[in-house]
């Protein structure tokens, strides 16, 4: 049996990397929140400057980091091309007749969609980081749940609780059903969750004598960075930050951890080779953060109309853009993110890419 001093973590990439930008940006954000918490607990709007951080240069450019593991990787689009290519058109025509139909509900059903990307990707980094463990199967439920219920305990308490200072989208975009009830039974179970989850890491510590570090870190964090996110504090700020932070800053990571391992596989001078060569990392950053920028542009100067300051040479474009063009310009503007979100739940199970985690092929059916 391996001791504690001889069992090697899990590790997706190296080491450092994983806990920088992987494990450490729910506490660094929690961190971060606790030596500034009237910055925080009620704030309910956004400032310029944390918007771009935040919104334009994480959440916005993190959807588009997954282009580098599709569109951009020649290999991988001619295999899965009809997949590649379909999910677009079919999430555009889906989207023009949903907003035609009713704009709230189009807004409503894409939050929902995040929620549960969110909700698959906390998920997929536990399997990823339980994937060298041999535990019994109820150590494995009991891991299931807590990251399951870490994440879905939150929403149920932003729909059964008072509004919140914040919205996933747009205002009104989760249903609010107010429930004192309900929300109490909730909060029962999501303590007894906590409970029976560190009793039985407890155990299989002593058990063992290993201690999988990643995987703890990503349950804790995930238990702590929804809780104090959406429960805890009632501020937008709070909110973006722990939610925008502890999902985006992972996700590129992976994206770039895949591409650095697979790289010897893609031919020496194609443009994914130049990006994930040793400095790539700005090629990598620099080409998000541009179409970041376009598309966010773009839904200023068309619909939302709101940050001249930033997006000040679409400012000066801006357009009164009737009712029925908005039932094909949204759907547009938010086909990246659509796209995201469904071609998210199959590339990481492609069965021909041979995704090495840390030196070994990764089994498919492990999506992120």
């Amino acid at each position: 049996m391996n001791t504690g001093a001889t069992y090697r973590q899990p590790w997706i990439g190296k080491a450092w990397t994983d806990i920088l930008f992987i494990l450490l940006p729910p506490f660094g954000c929690l961190l971060f929140i606790a030596c500034y918490p009237q910055l925080f607990q009620n704030n309910a709007e956004l400032s310029d400057s944390w918007w771009i951080l935040l919104i334009l240069l994480v959440d916005v450019a993190h959807v588009y980091s997954t282009l580098y593991r599709t569109y951009f990787d020649g290999q991988t689009f001619q295999r899965q091309k009809a997949l590649l290519t379909s999910i677009p058109f079919f999430a555009f025509v889906a989207g023009v007749v949903l907003y035609s139909i009713s704009s709230i509900f189009f807004w409503r059903l894409l939050a929902y969609t995040a929620v549960f990307h969110f909700i698959r990707q906390q998920y997929g980094f536990m399997r990823i980081y339980s994937r060298k463990e041999n535990i019994p199967a109820w150590c494995k439920k009991v891991d299931i749940f807590t990251i399951y219920y870490a994440t879905i305990f939150p929403i149920l308490y932003w729909h059964l609780s008072s509004p919140r200072n914040f919205n996933w989208f747009i205002a009104g975009d989760f249903l609010q059903v107010k429930s004192a009830f309900l929300l109490n039974c909730f909060y029962v179970v999501y303590i007894a969750m906590i409970v029976v989850y560190v009793i039985k890491e407890l155990w299989l510590i002593g058990k063992t004598r290993k201690c999988n570090v990643p995987r703890i870190a990503i349950i804790t964090g995930t238990i702590l960075s929804w809780y104090f996110g959406i429960v805890y504090f009632n501020g937008d700020m709070a909110f973006t930050l722990l939610n925008v932070v502890s999902h985006g800053i992972p996700y590129m990571a992976l994206v770039w951890i895949h591409g650095i391992k697979n790289k010897e596989a893609l031919p020496r001078k194609s443009f994914l080779n130049r990006v994930f060569s040793r400095y790539g990392i700005i090629l990598f950053l620099l080409i998000i953060f541009l179409l970041a920028y376009l598309e966010e542009g773009l839904w200023d100067m068309m619909v939302w109309k709101e940050r001249d300051t930033i997006f000040t040479f679409f400012a000066s474009q801006k357009m009164n853009v009737s009712s029925t063009l908005l039932n094909i310009i949204v759907p547009l503007l938010a086909l990246p993110q659509i796209t995201h979100y469904v071609i998210d739940g199959f590339i990481w199970k492609i069965k021909q890419d041979n995704f090495k985690w840390n030196n070994e092929v990764a089994q498919p059916g492990k999506p992120i």
